[in-house]
C-alpha cells in the first residue's frame, strides 16, 4: 500500500519506496477529478502510484500528464511502465531529455556505470520506452493547463541540462525535482528543514545551480515540493543554505583536486562537512545512522564534483 502524505491544494506526496522510506517522492496533483503526476520513481513504484489513484477514486484514464522534471532514473525510470496504465496521459519532458525516454539505452548504460549492474537491476529495473507520440516536449516558461489550472515549466539546468521545475501558482508552490537540493524529513529539527545540493554526474554546473535557485525564488513561492523529500517552507533560509553549500562543495573539490586519493579524500571531507552542519542544525543521530542517510549522496555528489573538475573546474584552480 502506498505511503501518502496529504498536502493542500489537491497535492499529495506518494512515497515511491525507492531505496528507503521517505527518500523519493512522486507528487500527485488533482484538479476537478483529473490528475497529473510529477516524477514517478522507478519501475517497482508503479503499483504504489496506481494504488494512490485508486484510494483517491481517480480513474487511470483521468490522468492527463506525467511531468518529468528530468530523466534521471529515480525521477523518471518508472514513467514508461506507469504510462502503460494511463491511456490518456502525455509525458512532459525537457527537449534534452525526450530522446532518452523514447530510447532509454543511454540512460541504462550510464546508470549501470554509476551504480553497478547488480544494483541497477535490483533497485531500478529496465525503463520502458515511451512512444514519441505520447511526449510533449516543452519550451522554457511554457504553461500547460490541467483542467484550467496553469502549470508552468521553468528550465533550471544546474543539476542536469535536461531539467525543468514546475511552477504551480494555485498552491503558490514549485515542484523542484533536484534543482533545489534534497531535504529529508528525518533530518528536520526544531530549527526546521535541513537542505543540501545534489551534484550528481555528469552535468553539475555550480554557476547554473546558483542561477536555478535564484530563478525558483524569483517566482516568489511560499513552498517547494522536492522529490527528495516533498514540501519545504522556510525558503529564504533554505535558499541561503543552498547557495552556501554549493560554494562549499566546490571548495571541497578544489581543496582535494590534486590529491592522489582524490575520490576518497572528497568523500571523507563531504561527509565530515555535512555531519558538522547537521550537528549545528540540532540533528541527534549516531554516526552509523548518519552514514545510512548520507553515504549514497556523498558518493554520488563526489562523482559529480569530480566530473565538474575534470570537465571545467580545473581551469578555475590554476
Amino acid at each position: 500500500m502506498a505511503r501518502i502524505t496529504e498536502l493542500e491544494n489537491g497535492i499529495s506526496a506518494i512515497d515511491t519506496d525507492h531505496l528507503r522510506p521517505l527518500f523519493d517522492a512522486s507528487h500527485l496533483i488533482i484538479q476537478d477529478g483529473h490528475a497529473a503526476f510529477v516524477d514517478t520513481g522507478v519501475n517497482h513504484s508503479t503499483v504504489l502510484l496506481l494504488d494512490a489513484l485508486d484510494r483517491k477514486d481517480i480513474d487511470a484514464a483521468a490522468v492527463e500528464y506525467v511531468f518529468l522534471t528530468h530523466v534521471h532514473l529515480d525521477h523518471a525510470g518508472g514513467a514508461g511502465a506507469l504510462m502503460q496504465h494511463l491511456p490518456n496521459a502525455k509525458a512532459v519532458i525537457h527537449p534534452r531529455g525526450a530522446a532518452h525516454m523514447i530510447d532509454p539505452a543511454k540512460l541504462i548504460q550510464g546508470a549501470r556505470a554509476v551504480f553497478g549492474a547488480e544494483h541497477f537491476d535490483k533497485e531500478y529495473g529496465v525503463p520502458v520506452p515511451i512512444d514519441a507520440k505520447r511526449i510533449i516536449v516543452v519550451d522554457d516558461e511554457q504553461t500547460i493547463l490541467l483542467q484550467g489550472r496553469p502549470l508552468q515549466c521553468i528550465f533550471t539546468e544546474g543539476h542536469a541540462r535536461h531539467h525543468y521545475c514546475l511552477s504551480d501558482p494555485a498552491s503558490k508552490g514549485v515542484f523542484t525535482g533536484d534543482s533545489f537540493g534534497v531535504s529529508y524529513r528525518e533530518l528536520d529539527t526544531a530549527a526546521g528543514e535541513f537542505i543540501y545540493p545534489t551534484t550528481t554526474p555528469i552535468h553539475f554546473d555550480p554557476a547554473e545551480a546558483h542561477k536555478a535557485i535564484d530563478r525558483i525564488m524569483g517566482l516568489q513561492p511560499e513552498q517547494l515540493y522536492l522529490t527528495h523529500y516533498s514540501r519545504v517552507t522556510n525558503l529564504v533560509r533554505l535558499a541561503d543554505d543552498m547557495h552556501k553549500r554549493i560554494d562549499d562543495f566546490v571548495a571541497i573539490a578544489r581543496e582535494h583536486a590534486t590529491d592522489n586519493n582524490r575520490t576518497e579524500a572528497m568523500q571523507t571531507a563531504m561527509f565530515s562537512y555535512l555531519t558538522n552542519c547537521l550537528e549545528t542544525h540540532g540533528v541527534e543521530a549516531d554516526e552509523d545512522r548518519l552514514h545510512a542517510i548520507l553515504d549514497l549522496d556523498v558518493e554520488i555528489n563526489t562523482m559529480g564534483i569530480e566530473y565538474w573538475l575534470d570537465r571545467a573546474g580545473t581551469a578555475e584552480i590554476d
